[in-house]
């Protein structure tokens, strides 16, 4: 069903399309609109389930931990400081194998206070045992959500999924919409059976002590699922695409890099951004394209450097910076490379920090600068004036 819709109730919908028992979420800019929408659906009697309010988000990431453990599909979302405030309950969650999904409404962290779009709050807690998937756009984001649930809760996996929609460009923008009917989702996303659950009839300890006699195997366990994960993701986008009708998540996305000698590689809406670039760039002649990365965590290797294997250059542009070192993503793509036997050159680009504009401009100024063989992070888009005051 098309429909034009503000992104952060499109994703409340969806979220309700997936029945989730029980909602549990602290509001913060830019997350609020989607657990409103959820409230609301809820008080309206469209969507029956328990929405609890807490607070706090350290508050709700243990609800929601709770409500899983007893074999509830849960929901929560959250953003920036919110995000980091969950963080000793997301490392529970995962460690526990359960099925959790989250929105993340990504928004960069204080200080100084900023509510506006970057990754670094979501990079903060790469390591954390969650699977991590980013939208382009207001579409991708619907899907990416009921894929999640079907990942996350494949008995071959059992590990919660977070979803990175960019805060205010996509959760406060509207966009025409393919909303797949509760029919459909109802096709795709079975209920909830879980691998083992708290239950008064049948019980368990979840979470007890792990000394170093078994510490260690249960963080190879969630590294070796990681690596099935992979697959889980391929073909649960491929059987939601089979219902929808149309093609949908996936690992990776490639765009014009088939002979591409230049290639950026990013997430989220600034993929959008580099597309109308690389069109531009294409009808003049250059050789360019752009890899748009969808699963984060886990990191599809193989996928990524398939599409670049022929490359000469390689930029990548993140809207994170991992301060005193590389950026995140930028070092794990050269490492990629260096170990595969690349000969690109790569190089890296801070953009977009605390919401700052991505123009066109600077993005056919990163093409320009591709070739430069250069060790440090350049940010681009930097005011000098501001710098020398």
């Amino acid at each position: 069903m098309k429909k034009f819709v503000e992104g952060s109730h499109a994703i409340a919908e969806i979220i309700s399309k997936c029945r989730p028992g029980v909602i549990s979420a602290y509001p913060i800019t830019p997350q609020t609109h989607i657990v409103e929408g959820l409230a609301k659906l809820i008080a309206d009697g469209e969507l029956e389930a328990e929405f609890i309010n807490v607070e706090s988000e350290h508050s709700a990431a243990s609800v929601v931990l709770g409500a899983s453990a007893t074999g509830v599909r849960t929901y929560t979302a959250t953003s920036s400081q919110g995000l980091l405030l969950m963080a000793e309950v997301l490392f529970n969650i995962a460690g526990m194998r359960l099925p959790v999904v989250l929105t993340c409404a990504n928004r960069s962290v204080s200080a100084p206070i900023n509510i506006w779009n970057d990754h670094q709050d979501s990079m903060t807690v790469r390591d954390s045992g969650w699977i991590q998937l980013y939208a382009e756009n207001i579409q991708e984001a619907i899907d990416l959500h009921v894929i999640a649930y079907k990942v996350a809760e494949d008995k071959r996996v059992s590990l919660p999924v977070l979803i990175g929609i960019d805060g205010y460009v996509l959760t406060h923008a509207f966009e025409v919409v393919d909303m797949p009917e509760q029919e459909m989702v109802d096709r795709f996303l079975p209920k909830f059976d879980p691998v083992v659950k708290l239950d008064p009839e049948n019980p368990v300890s979840m979470g007890l002590l792990g000394a170093p006699d078994v510490y260690m195997e249960t963080r190879y366990a969630i590294a070796k699922t990681m690596e099935t994960a992979l697959g889980v993701i391929q073909e649960a986008s491929k059987s939601y695409s089979d219902v929808v009708g149309r093609p949908t998540g996936g690992l990776v996305e490639t765009y014009r890099t088939d002979d591409a000698e230049k290639i950026l590689i990013a997430m989220g809406s600034v993929v959008g951004s580099i597309k109308d670039v690389v069109d531009e760039l294409r009808e003049k002649g250059e050789k360019v394209g752009v890899l748009k990365i969808i699963s984060y965590r886990p990191f599809p290797k193989d996928a990524i450097f398939e599409a670049l294997k022929e490359a000469k250059y390689v930029g990548v542009v993140e809207k994170a910076v991992s301060l005193g070192a590389d950026s995140p993503l930028f070092a794990e793509i050269a490492a990629l490379l260096y170990k595969r036997g690349s000969n690109a050159v790569v190089n890296s680009f801070t953009v977009g920090l605390g919401g700052r504009d991505i123009s066109s401009a600077q993005i056919r100024q990163i093409f320009g600068e591709m070739e430069k063989d250069e060790t440090d992070t350049r940010f681009i888009g930097l005011n000098t004036e501001l710098l020398e005051a």
